[in-house]
């Protein structure tokens, strides 16, 4: 588990050992899925919609850091 970000209370996590599609795992007072390529949240587990729109803003403004980061686990 490499943590990627920090931001707005939010942990921004990939997993060395995942699966496609390329996707953060992001954890705060819940947790969700989001997908890096097309920002669709792939799943949400208690993480309010409103953090997860600021989640959605922050893997998008930082899209090629968690590309980059998954590419470097997963090719």
């Amino acid at each position: 588990m490499v943590t990627v970000l920090r931001a707005h209370g939010l942990r921004f996590v990939i997993y060395t050992a995942d699966h496609e599609p390329p996707h953060a795992h992001v954890y705060g007072d819940g947790e969700a899925r989001i997908d890096i390529m097309s920002l669709k949240v792939i799943t949400q587990g208690g993480l309010s919609d409103r953090d997860v729109r600021r989640a959605v803003d922050v893997i998008h403004e930082n899209q090629a850091l968690f590309l980059e980061t998954w590419r470097r686990y997963h090719g």
